[in-house]
């Protein structure tokens, strides 16, 4: 397991405007899906709708069912 630091310049990095989603999918299996696959440190990029295809028996499914806050800092 990876060990989590108190570092946040670990979480500092460029991130496009154009990467980042506006507003949800129209179609719910269109949204974009990011695999990382830490023993080959390779990194896909799929849609929500190839996941069954994809998890394998002892895979880690991570939810998150949080909302948005429209708010700025």
């Amino acid at each position: 397991m990876t060990q989590l630091t108190d570092d946040l310049a670990l979480y500092d990095y460029n991130l496009p405007d154009e990467l980042i989603a506006r507003q949800p999918a129209s179609q719910r299996e269109e949204a974009r899906l990011m695999i990382v696959d830490r023993s080959t440190e390779t990194v896909q990029h799929r849609l929500i709708a190839d996941l069954p295809e994809l998890l394998r028996t002892g895979d880690c499914l991570v939810l998150n069912d949080t909302r948005v806050v429209p708010a700025r800092l």
